[in-house]
């Protein structure tokens, strides 16, 4: 992989963080904080954990900062619309940081301290990938949430994103002529 794949997966994550958020904006607070038999339970502990592990542990240690020691089902930000908030913000920070890394740090180690406090080391770009890959699991779980509580499921699949940023393309170059 290369920074140019990275940067898809992180204007990904930023396009299904918004729109998975405009679903949620329209259930109710007893469906968002019900519990949905998810690993984390309800939509809004999952979402805390995706805001954790995102952006509480692995944003700091890409950045080559110790992470405080955090319990994966900790609660970061207990309020509905800043959680929602706090996940697009966090999404947006993932392509910014992007565009300051080198592509010569993608081969190397990434060296950090686990929540336990053990020092790791790991494939750099493996598990970079990983974040993004973690962040799309959570999403299919509340999804799944979503239509078991009988709401309309968003359609977040990658594909999605590319056709529509294709569609911007051809409106502007349009305009552009």
């Amino acid at each position: 992989m290369n920074l140019k794949n990275f940067e898809i997966l992180a204007r990904y994550n930023i396009w299904a963080t918004q729109n998975l958020n405009k679903h949620l904006s329209q259930i109710s607070d007893q469906d968002f904080f019900a519990d949905c038999g998810l690993f984390f339970k309800s939509i809004f502990a999952t979402l805390n954990h995706v805001l954790l592990g995102e952006h509480h542990l692995w944003f700091p240690r890409f950045q080559g900062e110790n992470t405080a020691s955090l319990k994966l089902d900790q609660i970061i930000q207990p309020d509905r619309q800043q959680l929602l908030r706090a996940l697009e913000t966090g999404a947006a920070s993932w392509l910014k940081w992007l565009a300051t890394l080198d592509e010569e740090t993608l081969p190397e180690q990434l060296h950090y301290r686990s929540c336990a406090g053990q020092l790791l080391s790991l494939p750099y770009q493996a598990t970079l990938l990983h974040v993004f890959h973690h962040a799309t699991h959570h999403r299919g779980q509340i999804s799944a949430a979503l239509t078991q509580l009988g709401y309309a499921c968003p359609e977040i699949d990658m594909i999605y994103m590319l056709l529509e940023e294709q569609l911007e393309e051809q409106l502007e170059e349009q305009q552009a002529t």
